[in-house]
């Protein structure tokens, strides 16, 4: 199910039979390509670990606000002593995994579709995922003049945010459990599937072209804003209410070589987190400065603070929903049973909650033997 240049989607269009998930974003960013921050901060004081810089990848969205507010507080940086920072934005899955392997990020914030498509596509060489970061933050709203009960949408428009992307998946999964037929390539049968990016849903409502949409954090929330009507959160459909929606992934390669400062990073993340979740209005702010820094426009509050409400801030990776999500992609059509062994190594995360005194997370089964 449900938070990602090479464009998968067109793929899963072209192809008959798909050997990958084709899939983008987990919560798609606002604006058009990968954005550099110039405004890093300064190298702490403190020992270098034993690379000079390390190279983060996130995208600019709440749902991967323990990037933004990590970055805006220096906690990242803090553990990282005299290794620098230096941190990417980007708006797309695939073209994060595509940095990631070309050595241009070394570690990322990312959704569990384009974390699979990464995985899968490479033959289980490229990535590992090594945290999580954030559960929920995904919603359908609707017009309430169209559809004022769940039954009510069959027949109508439905935005997701790209073919094959997570929200796409878990939208097409729920529509095969209420019994209704829907071609996943084309989108069209008992609910008309309109795939369309986040940024331009809003528009789209409130010209009437889509009837609703299932979508991420803020554009759930941007809709609800413009009248639209939340009719199902996403996390009521999972146990404990709670999926992965952001993960956080390395390049093996910068595992094996720079061990420790995966670890200065995973500290950072869980310390974050806590701050985050101890400190929320504050946390809040923060991640709001951090998206006004980076795309010239903060979100105003009846955006922002549902937005927040809707997602939790999490050092779990929450594992067993991503071969959840992964099948129910195969249910759908839209991927070939993969082989996720190995895919997590959360040695260093479970290192870091040791030591603060915190249970360990588990891979369920999926991590490396």
């Amino acid at each position: 199910m449900p938070a990602s240049r090479t464009t998968l989607c067109r793929s899963l269009v072209a192809a008959a039979a798909l050997p990958v998930l084709a899939v983008a974003l987990t919560a798609c960013g606002y604006g058009s390509e990968a954005k550099k921050d110039d405004n890093v901060a300064p190298a702490a004081k403190g020992e270098k670990l034993s690379a000079d810089t390390v190279k983060l990848g996130y995208f600019q969205n709440l749902t991967h606000a323990t990037a933004l507010v990590g970055e805006q507080e220096g906690l990242i940086q803090k553990e990282l002593g005299g290794t620098k920072l230096k941190s990417t934005t980007f708006n797309a899955g695939p073209s994060e995994i595509e940095a990631l392997n070309a050595g241009s990020i070394d570690i990322g914030f990312i959704g569990p579709s384009p974390s699979i498509n990464g995985y899968t596509k490479s033959k289980g060489k490229s990535l590992r995922i090594i945290g999580g970061s954030a559960s929920g933050g995904v919603k359908l709203v609707v017009n309430p003049a169209k559809i004022k009960t769940l039954d009510d949408v069959k027949g109508k428009k439905i935005a997701t945010p790209q073919l094959g992307n997570t929200q796409d998946v878990a939208f097409l999964n729920w529509i095969a459990e209420k019994g209704w037929k829907v071609d996943s390539q084309s989108g069209k049968g008992d609910v008309s599937v309109v795939r369309t990016e986040n940024k331009v849903t809003p528009d789209a409502y409130k010209a009437g072209s889509i009837d609703g949409a299932w979508v991420p954090e803020p554009t759930a929330s941007k809709l609800v804003s413009e009248g639209g009507k939340v009719l199902l959160d996403e996390s009521t459909l999972w146990p404990d209410k709670k999926f992965v929606i952001t993960n956080i992934i390395v390049s093996q390669k910068f595992l094996k070589e720079h061990p420790d400062v995966v670890e200065a990073v995973l500290r950072g993340s869980v310390k974050t987190n806590a701050w985050i979740n101890a400190n929320p209005d504050k946390a809040k702010a923060s991640a709001n400065a951090k998206l006004e820094a980076l795309t010239g426009k903060a979100l105003k509050p009846e955006v922002l603070d549902p937005a927040w409400k809707s997602i939790q801030f999490t050092d779990d990776p929450l594992a067993a929903t991503l071969q959840t999500e992964a099948d129910h992609a195969v249910k759908a059509g839209l991927l070939e049973k993969p082989d996720l062994a190995g895919i997590y190594d959360l040695s260093l995360l479970n290192k870091v909650l040791k030591a603060e005194g915190k249970p360990a997370a588990v891979d369920a089964s999926l991590g490396v033997k």
